[in-house]
């Protein structure tokens, strides 16, 4: 069975999603506590670093393995990203942990580039994996108590340009597209609101901006209502 969009099981994916984040806000202040926050980081990145193993074992058993398999795409990289900020703790991490995690996660647990749908193993891989890197961007801000800015939403853009280098060139190199950047998803996405290529990936540097700085704001409004 392929996937389908907006589907029950994509729906039960989402609401899984917005449980992880949820749960993680929730219990910020008993997470903050020297032995839960060990344990809820060390769970994290476990989380994280399984969800990447078991698909390249999964790649092994069922010969799936290419080029597609190099780790250029936006949220592997924010993937390995986030298991480093989660057990170093290193604030350096914070930023592209939470803007360029969370809104990538966010952008592909809403339009998934998947053809496969429940129960089949990349139906959950994709979709833990994704979850449990937008708990580690919100950890890192509910719990851990990082806050953004407008120039940390900047650097974190810069941040994104960065990762786009490599990512560049493995698609100049292989002829994979990597980020996106190549031309647009088989399957449905929020690029095809967007114009042809290459013009979209000028019209994604504006757009990725513009979400950065607005997520930045929604968590300065949060701390106005809710407190930290």
């Amino acid at each position: 069975m392929a996937f389908e969009p907006l589907s029950s099981a994509h729906w039960a994916a989402m609401a899984f999603t917005a449980l992880v984040a949820g749960t993680i806000i929730a219990f910020r202040t008993r997470l903050r506590k020297a032995a839960a926050d060990r344990t809820a980081r060390l769970g994290l990145a476990s989380v994280l670093i399984a969800s990447e193993v078991s698909l390249y074992v999964w790649y092994g058993f069922t010969g799936n393995w290419g080029l597609h398999a190099l780790p250029f795409q936006l949220c592997t990289m924010t993937l390995w990203l986030s298991v480093a900020a989660l057990l170093s703790g290193n604030p350096r991490l914070s930023e592209p942990v939470f803007f360029l995690g969370v809104l990538g996660a966010l952008q592909a647990v809403v339009t998934p580039n998947l053809e496969e749908t429940f129960p089949n193993f990349r139906y959950f891989h994709f979709f833990v994996a994704h979850a449990a890197i937008i708990g580690a961007g919100t950890y890192i801000t509910a719990v851990a108590g990082y806050r953004p800015s407008s120039i940390s939403a900047w650097r974190a853009w810069g941040w994104l340009n960065l990762l786009a280098v490599p990512a560049g060139i493995a698609n100049a190199v292989t002829g994979e597209n990597f980020m996106f950047l190549a031309r647009k998803p088989d399957t449905a996405s929020m690029l095809d609101l967007l114009a042809p290529w290459p013009w979209y990936v000028l019209q994604l540097e504006v757009i990725a901006l513009a979400l950065c700085l607005l997520l930045a704001g929604v968590v300065r409004l949060s701390d106005k209502g809710y407190g930290k």
